[in-house]
């Protein structure tokens, strides 16, 4: 099939999917919205580990929702303190993650301002980072390496910012110095969407760029069967290395990992 062909019977198959996506689309807003209910008024009665459990039932339950099977690969870490490091492609990155094993994760401070999403991410334990205040990074660090101290696990997009997900973006380092501080282990995580036919790249998915946030998840909606796969790799200490040395290594086995 031509490229344009093929570019044709993408977009007829989206227009064929569009009902089932809109009866999808209503069931997800319903699902975020007894997520608000869960942690506005039932997560303050509950214990940590019970929250934990809630976050993660609730990130399965809306992969289910959208119609996106998970597949995990190696063993995530049982205990903490860990810190997961991985590359970043979606929005659904940290739903995937949260279903798969729950963590907290460092996201950029916008996040706590958007409607419904920011009130999610907070009850779930997210450390908020202005990226762009040199002061702040170095507050949030500081926070990182109390919050593994006490043995959590935490999970950074160390790329910085979103890719397509056929390259792992050169990693940043200034986070790992959380684990450097608090000689935490770390373990490498590849996140990758496939199509559940071909097992090809799928990305529909995708947040880059000029992406909206409402064309993201209308792509996911309508876009053939999609399979999120995680996979976890082994999980190691400094050993001596400093936070640019570690990081070019973790994109090594990151990108490894990806394939």
């Amino acid at each position: 099939m031509n490229p344009t062909a093929h570019r044709k019977a993408g977009a007829m198959g989206r227009w064929l999917r569009a009902p089932r996506a809109l009866w999808r689309l209503g069931r997800v807003l319903l699902h975020v919205l007894a997520g608000l209910y869960t942690v506005l008024l039932q997560f303050p009665r509950l214990g940590p580990e019970q929250r934990e459990m809630r976050v993660q039932a609730w990130a399965s339950r809306l992969l289910q929702v959208l119609g996106i099977r998970l597949r995990v690969l190696g063993t995530p870490v049982a205990l903490g303190p860990a810190l997961l490091v991985s590359n970043h492609i979606s929005w659904l990155d940290i739903v995937v993650l949260h279903a798969s094993r729950h963590c907290r994760f460092v996201s950029k401070s916008e996040v706590r301002h958007w409607p419904l999403i920011g009130a999610l991410a907070a009850a779930a334990g997210t450390l908020f980072i202005e990226r762009a205040s040199r002061r702040d990074a170095m507050r949030v660090v500081h926070d990182m390496s109390d919050s593994l101290r006490r043995g959590d696990v935490l999970a950074v997009f160390p790329e910085g910012t979103t890719g397509d997900g056929l390259q792992v973006l050169p990693f940043h380092a200034n986070l790992l110095q959380a684990a450097v501080s608090a000689a935490s282990p770390v373990q490498p995580v590849a996140l990758k969407f496939v199509t559940a036919a071909a097992g090809v790249r799928s990305l529909a998915p995708c947040y880059v760029g000029d992406d909206t946030l409402v064309g993201s998840l209308w792509r996911t909606l309508t876009s053939e069967p999609i399979v999120a796969v995680v996979h976890y790799g082994e999980l190691q200490h400094a050993d001596g290395r400093d936070r640019r040395g570690w990081a070019a290594e973790l994109h090594q086995q990151v990108s490894r990992l990806a394939d």
